[in-house]
């Protein structure tokens, strides 16, 4: 039994080290570049055609500027064409859009009635124009001059499938939990760029922006919730590139409400398990990139919540016959403490701060993976509060 439990224990810390250490240090510093020879477009080419899809629901504090973000972009206007979908909009959005349509003329509103959540409208638009490239983003991810373009001229080359754009989070402030979020999701992208030098791939673009050949995009389910994962497997499924563009810059609000942060990595994490189970199959075959990015990046992430308890049951029973053990015990009992105060001591110690964080992050994924087994019966999603 004590062995059994020894190994347990080891299996765990060794899991956990892998994804939020071993991996990343891996990625960034020991394995070697590629040097393909990516064929990309000059400006002068005559440049494909491309179509901007929105998915908006309540997004008046940030559409207009938005839209007007996407049209002083240096792409060719008679090239580009932008479909909005109101997901039955209750404030100003509607107006906002419609108000700016008489500038545009290549912009288009979809409303819908009735909420049908971001999977149907992001299905929806796709059927409706017939553009080679599809760029799929997020109400509140501000482009720059140049992001349309470097998202697109990679695409000359027939192995890529899609490009991920280098998503810069700012925040005026850093309360709550706006720093954690900034380094965190800067960590992702440095990472992502790794994957994609090294492997020609990322598991997994970012939705709030990145390109697709619309001949590669493959219907989302519509009880999915992380559709950007699913797209992004299928095009790795059919043995495309699949890379991420340093260049490909543009700007997006970070969360400081920890509340609504919360909720949404429930909500994302639930979908996070669906594709785990929907894609399963790719994980047997260990020896591959994909899957070893799969495992690396994403799936032991993922189950952290459960190496989690079980380090810290197997150090509690080893304690009873190892004091090394009882010293273990107590510091992932301090950890778990330093979690559970941080609403009623708010620390502004940034050490105490990214502790408390991993511990939310992994108490949402256990959370999304109960509601994911009880059964997911829908993807309408509620924005988290804008900090523009």
């Amino acid at each position: 039994m004590h062995s059994l439990l020894l190994i347990i224990f080891v299996l765990s810390v060794l899991c956990i080290f892998h994804t939020y250490i071993f991996y990343p240090l891996l990625m960034l510093f020991f394995l070697p570049r590629r040097k393909e020879n990516i064929i990309e477009y000059n400006r002068t080419d005559d440049l494909p055609g491309v179509a901007v899809l929105v998915a908006a629901y309540n997004e008046e504090r940030v559409i207009r500027e938005k839209i007007l973000s996407v049209f002083d972009t240096n792409y060719p206007a008679n090239k580009l064409k932008v479909y909005i979908g109101s997901d039955a909009s209750i404030d100003g959005t509607d107006a906002i859009i419609d108000s700016l349509r008489g500038q545009f003329k290549n912009l288009e509103l979809i409303k819908f009635d009735g909420r049908v959540g971001k999977i149907s409208i992001i299905n929806h638009l796709q059927s409706l124009g017939d553009e080679d490239i599809l760029i799929m983003t997020d109400a509140n991810v501000i482009f720059r001059p140049d992001t349309l373009f470097q998202l697109v001229k990679k695409f000359r080359d027939d192995r890529v499938g899609i490009i991920a754009a280098n998503i810069i989070k700012e925040s005026a402030t850093n309360e709550g939990i706006a720093l954690q979020e900034k380094k965190y999701l800067s960590l992702e992208n440095k990472i992502k760029a790794a994957e994609s030098s090294v492997f020609n791939l990322i598991m997994g673009a970012e939705g709030g922006c990145y390109a697709i050949r619309n001949s590669l995009f493959s219907k989302v389910p519509l009880k999915f919730i992380v559709d950007d994962f699913f797209i992004t497997l299928q095009v790795l499924i059919r043995g495309k590139f699949t890379l991420f563009n340093r260049e490909a810059i543009c700007i997006e609000d970070v969360a400081t409400d920890a509340e609504g942060e919360y909720r949404r990595k429930v909500r994302i994490s639930s979908g996070n398990f669906q594709n785990l189970f929907f894609f399963r199959r790719l994980l047997l075959r260990f020896w591959t990139p994909v899957a070893f990015s799969f495992w690396s990046h994403k799936v032991l992430r993922w189950i952290t919540p459960f190496l989690l308890l079980s380090t810290f049951i197997s150090s509690f029973l080893l304690a009873f016959s190892e004091r090394l053990f009882f010293y273990l015990m107590v510091i992932q009992i301090i950890g778990f403490m330093i979690a559970a105060l941080s609403t009623v001591f708010n620390y502004k110690n940034q050490l105490l701060k990214f502790i408390s964080h991993f511990y939310m992050m992994n108490l949402a994924l256990l959370e999304g993976f109960f509601r994911f087994m009880k059964g997911i019966q829908s993807s309408i999603w509620q924005p988290v509060k804008r900090n523009v």
